[in-house]
């Protein structure tokens, strides 16, 4: 039997159908051998980091997967191309999107490369991000 990794992840959108967009990902990612066990609620917020006249809608998720880390991030990748996400045209700057799935946990790793740093380095200063993974974690606290 193959060992599940729990895992969350965020899914943000402010470009189009938003929620459609985010559910389709999560759609997307059961076909992909990503098992959603959990989601908060939708929560919209402005953008951070960078001006945009579009407000983000996000979702929190938690996930079981046979999955690596860096295996994991290529089939999100994936999934975010295939809703239309372009890659960013320049490392380190915000941009309006389709479609953002980032991994913020995964199981207690911490984990360090140049494609990915787990737990996510910025998760603790985005409330777009904690709030509804607080809201996963314990529903009352919301």
């Amino acid at each position: 039997m193959e060992e599940l990794n729990a895992v969350f992840l965020s899914l943000g959108a402010n470009l189009g159908q938003r929620e459609d967009q985010i559910n389709q990902a999560i759609w997307l990612m059961n076909n992909e051998g990503i098992r959603v066990i959990g989601q908060s609620r939708f929560f919209y917020s402005k953008a951070m980091g960078y001006e945009s006249n579009y407000e983000f809608c996000n979702v929190a998720i938690k996930v079981l997967t046979a999955y690596n880390p860096i295996t994991l991030l290529n089939v999100l990748k994936k999934i975010e191309r295939n809703i239309g996400r372009l890659e960013k045209s320049t490392f380190g700057q915000y941009q309006d999107r389709l479609i953002d799935i980032d991994i913020i946990f995964f199981n207690n790793l911490s984990f360090n490369d140049d494609q990915l740093t787990i737990p996510h380095p910025f998760w603790a200063i985005r409330p777009f991000v904690y709030i509804p993974i607080l809201e996963l974690i314990d529903r009352r606290l919301i």
